[in-house]
C-alpha cells in the first residue's frame, strides 16, 4: 500500500510541476506588478481557453498532492 501511494505521489508531483510550468505568466517584472493590481481591481477578466483548463488541472493536482501526502503519513 505504501509503495502504491508513494508512486502516485511522485506521478502527481511531476504532473503538477509540468502543469505549473505550462501556465502563462501573469506579470512582467515591476511594471507588470503595478499594472497587474489595477487589472485585477478594474478589469475582472476571466481566464479563457487553455489558461482556464490549466488552472483547474492545477487545483485538482494540488488537492490530490495534499491528500496523498497526508495518506502516506498514515500508512
Amino acid at each position: 500500500m505504501h509503495a502504491l501511494i508513494l508512486t502516485l505521489l511522485v506521478i502527481v508531483a511531476l504532473a503538477l510541476i509540468v502543469v505549473v510550468l505550462l501556465q502563462s505568466g501573469k506579470s512582467a517584472g515591476l511594471s507588470g506588478a503595478i499594472s497587474g493590481g489595477a487589472e485585477q481591481l478594474f478589469g475582472k477578466q476571466k481566464a479563457r481557453g487553455m489558461d482556464l483548463v490549466l488552472h483547474r488541472v492545477t487545483v485538482v493536482l494540488a488537492v490530490l498532492f495534499f491528500i496523498l501526502t497526508i495518506a502516506i503519513t498514515k500508512f
